[in-house]
């Protein structure tokens, strides 16, 4: 064993905590040193429900852990072989015993749930001579020898690496070669050959003995949980799951009870209320004669807990209420106990070791999202919790899997590979490599999924016209996933694995090839891309959905808007929620095909005069575009951004499509192409955009500045309340907004005087440029309003290409250097403290602006709860993800109302 006497100085608590009847040192408050599974069998214990004796090594220690080296610290060694005599007093038996040993099992617990992805270890105290003692004191040698080979499998593959499957196959073989079906089939004779082959193939293929003294199996087993904290499976679940690599896991040590004693002996899994659909009734399943890990594994098929479950599966008589009711009743008393004094849905896991019920385990348990709203409201009306209680105890991504259809669990799948999860939902298709197909082909009444090496604003039709997108290149806030999320489309972005080939219209991946028009599935929950045809499942809003929405309304004080370009996608928003829109982006209007030959016109010409004649054609569409969406959103806010990208982003770039504008246009192809390379820039991000396009062309902003007065006008002469609001973007000093304000409000004042009609109007600018964020004071004097473009303000304030940061966000993630991809939750430290500066910064100019945010970021409930505490009046996010942002800005108003804080988005 590898000690240190350093490592234990920095521990603020007790190395190790106590738990047995009468005598625990801990309870359900110590999560942070405890972890949850040390926490609650503490608590359970202080409640008088029957937990076998142990004790926990703390959080602490395993920081200590690392800190030296990956070596137990003396004074914790101590600690343990003190507490360890505390257990061996309380069940009158002695670790190592020849003759009546105590076993022991090693567990992780950290104090964020996560199942299944760190180490355990049971029946740990055999050996050749424990074995013979443990049959003896027993009476049932084959459970003894049962519980050594199961000891020396977990051991095996946890703490010595071998691979486990190696003595499966052995098992398994001797299965066979005697005409057993199941393990409970062998016999004590053969379970003793079985041990003994196991440890001459561990041997072989490890080249250590297997450890007979009982303390190194210990301290083998301690430092093999403390380092599963960092397998490779635990870490990517802490970053799916936002846990701090700081936190850490505790080690449980507890006395062995044993289900796998004979046919009066069980261990099961149960449930307070059904984890799926949040029914109250109890739910749970078990096996006779197992251990725990035969119903986790799947080893043997579990049985209800319930006669009338069981019944049902057919199995009438073999339900633990019909088998052991005595135990049943004390089951069923003890899980409404816990439920009652935890107020949540608990998962139990026990052991009923010959005819005694313990209690190894309970934990807040996961559930759908489903299930979730009808706990929250059903434990509101059963006066378990409050209303806010019930709100903050809901996680508002989960809502996702209500609001997009998802792929049935049920169904059989072939993974071609796994990408980011960037837009939810379920989506089958035919292959297309390029959107003008896409297009094509759901105009054939074909369903479609758009395969690109990554998408532009010109793949927007495209994208409208698939089931579903799926990009090679990309990351979360990538242009795919932005839009996808817009849309309410099912995204998978980034999939390195996968090579696009444009010329050969196939796509390979993982020894597959694909040509156009082979069917794929993509599940933007999970990132996954399936081959052929997936069954689907579609989304059921229930009426406990409609109240939560309602409850969270009451008590959030920041609006909620949406980020909508069209009448559909408004209606989307407004059925969602939404209390207006925060960002309409007019680019994706000019992409239709009855005005991009009017826009490439515009772009092209090369006089004044020239433009105007091609915006005049634009002008009625756009004001149609308003007017629609004035119309559906019914007197609600509408927030219209100017145009904002650079011009190249609209034009034809191959010389085929040239040729083909040229002809339409009537224009000499070598001088169109020469124009088109001229729009070529570098850096197009920091380039002729935004603002800088009417700095340069004001014909263009002003075009756009009449069609949405002429529409706002008709509108209001009808008798509709309607107050339009202007966004000018890219806003980096206080001059440029002045001009452009001027420019904006003179043809609204123009249309107001033709039309005879008057309306108030605001006109502002997205803050997304550091200069704009540090001189906020100076370009309030000129803004109605300020809405932080929070996708461009992290790019330009951290320097990252949000489409090529991909490649290496993760390892940033991964080393500690940002908590989480910035892109996806605001940078609180970095790109925080300009927000917080600049809404600082513009009320001390105009005490009551408005100030909103229409990034991505806006629909991320970490980021919200940021918002809220920088003050900021509304959120706008993507349509699908309205109801996810009303329960995150609800729960960050409850919090902020109490005294809680927004944490930290970076190290």
């Amino acid at each position: 064993m590898q000690t240190t006497s350093s490592g234990s100085a920095k521990a603020s608590g007790k190395a190790v905590y106590f738990f047995s009847a009468g005598d625990t040192d801990g309870n359900a408050q110590m999560k942070n040193m405890l972890g949850g599974k040390g926490a609650n069998l503490a608590e359970m214990t202080s409640l008088g429900i029957p937990v076998p004796p142990g004790f926990t090594i703390s959080t602490e220690m395993c920081q200590a852990f690392f800190e030296s080296g990956e070596a137990l610290p003396k004074s914790l060694v101590l600690s343990i072989e003190e507490a360890l005599a505390k257990v061996e007093a309380k069940i009158g038996k002695k670790f190592g015993d020849k003759k009546n040993p105590l076993l022991v099992s090693v567990r992780s617990g950290a104090r964020a749930s996560m199942p299944g992805m760190m180490d355990t270890i049971l029946n740990l105290g055999l050996n050749d001579e424990t074995v013979e003692g443990l049959a003896l004191a027993s009476g049932n040698p084959r459970f003894a020898w049962d519980s050594y080979r199961r000891f020396i499998q977990m051991y095996s593959d946890v703490v010595m690496g071998m691979n486990s499957s190696f003595l499966e196959v052995a098992m398994e073989d001797m299965k066979d070669e005697k005409g057993y079906k199941f393990d409970t089939d062998l016999t004590a004779d053969d379970l003793k050959k079985l041990v003994a082959n196991f440890k001459k193939q561990v041997a072989d293929s490890t080249g250590q003995k297997f450890p007979t003294d009982p303390k190194e199996q210990l301290w083998g087993s301690i430092t093999a949980v403390f380092k599963s904290w960092n397998t490779a499976r635990a870490i990517a679940y802490r970053q799916m799951h936002s846990i701090p690599a700081s936190w850490g896991t505790a080690v449980n040590i507890q006395a062995m009870v044993f289900g796998n004693m004979g046919d009066d002996s069980a261990t099961g899994v149960a449930f307070t209320r059904n984890p799926s659909n949040g029914l109250k009734e109890f739910y749970g399943e078990y096996l006779v004669n197992a251990q725990g890990e035969d119903v986790v594994a799947g080893i043997r098929t579990p049985v209800p807990v319930l006669a009338s479950e069981a019944k049902l599966a057919g199995i009438v008589g073999e339900s633990l209420e019909e088998r052991m009711p005595a135990v049943f009743k004390e089951l069923v008393a003890t899980y409404q106990k816990l439920e009652k004094h935890y107020r949540d849905m608990q998962d139990m896991e026990f052991t009923v070791e010959r005819g005694k019920l313990w209690m190894l385990q309970t934990r807040t348990g996961k559930r759908t999202a489903k299930a979730a709203l009808k706990i929250a409201c059903d434990m509101i009306d059963e006066k378990l919790i409050s209303e806010e209680e019930a709100l903050l105890r809901l996680d508002p991504k989960s809502l996702d899997q209500l609001l997009h259809p998802t792929l049935d669990p049920k169904a059989k799948k072939t993974v071609l590979t796994k990408a980011l999860p960037a837009s939810p939902g379920g989506a089958t298709g035919k292959l297309v490599f390029s959107s003008e197909e896409a297009v094509d082909m759901k105009e054939r009444g074909e369903k479609v999924i758009l395969a690109r090496i990554e998408t532009s604003p010109e793949d927007i039709l495209g994208m409208a016209a698939a089931q579903g997108i799926l990009t090679s290149r990309g990351g979360m806030t990538s242009h795919a996933a932005v839009v996808a999320r817009g849309m309410g489309k099912c995204c998978v972005a980034g999939a390195g694995e996968i090579g696009i080939d444009y010329n050969l219209q196939t796509l390979r991946v993982n020894g597959y090839v694909l040509k156009k028009g082979d069917i794929v599935t993509l599940d933007g929950s999970s990132g996954e891309v399936f081959l052929g045809e997936v069954k689907m499942v579609e989304p059921e809003l229930s009426g406990e959905f409609d109240r939560i929405m309602k409850l969270a309304d009451a008590k959030r004080t920041m609006g909620v808007r949406a980020n909508a370009d069209t009448p559909k996608d408004a209606t989307t928003a407004r059925s969602y929620g939404a209390e207006g829109i925060g960002l309409c982006r007019t680019e994706h209007m000019f992409f239709g095909a009855d005005r991009i030959t009017a826009v490439r016109e515009m772009i092209v010409a090369e006089t004044k005069s020239e433009r105007e004649v091609a915006l005049e054609k634009l002008l009625p569409m756009q004001r149609s575009d308003f007017l629609e969406l004035f119309k559906t959103m019914k007197g609600y806010p509408v927030t219209i951004r100017l145009l904002d990208p650079p011009l190249h982003e609209f034009v034809p770039h191959s010389d085929e499509e040239i040729r083909d504008l040229a002809k339409t246009l009537e224009m000499d192809f070598d001088k169109l192409r020469n124009r088109v390379r001229a729009l070529h820039e570098f850096n197009p991000m920091l380039g002729h955009r935004g603002c800088r396009l009417a700095i340069t062309y004001p014909e263009i902003y002003q075009m756009q500045t009449r069609a949405i007065a002429e529409a706002a006008a008709e509108l209001v002469k009808s008798g509709m309340s309607l107050i339009p609001e202007v966004m000018i973007p890219l806003i980096g000093t206080a001059k440029e907004l002045e001009i452009l304000r001027e420019l904006s409000e003179k043809e609204i004042k123009t249309v107001q005087r033709e039309t005879g009609v008057k309306f108030d109007y605001l006109i502002g600018t997205m803050i997304e440029l550091p200069r704009a964020a540090l001189t906020a004071d100076e370009i309030a004097v000129t803004a109605d309003f300020f809405s932080f473009g929070t996708n461009d303000l992290t790019q330009t304030a951290l320097g990252l290409s949000r489409d090529d940061s991909g490649r290496f966000l993760s390892t940033y993630v991964n080393e500690g250097i940002y908590k989480v991809d910035p892109f996806v939750s605001i940078d609180q430290v970095g790109v925080g403290k300009l927000v917080t500066m600049a809404v600082k910064l513009g009320r001390d100019v105009k005490k009551d602006l408005k100030v909103g945010v229409c990034g991505e970021h806006g629909g991320d409930p970490d980021s919200i709860s940021f918002f809220q505490s920088a003050g900021l009046d509304y959120v706008s996010c993507s349509p699908y993800r309205v109801p996810i942002a009303r329960l995150a800005a609800a729960q960050s108003a409850i919090i902020s109302k109490s005294g809680g804080k927004a944490g930290s988005g970076m190290h």
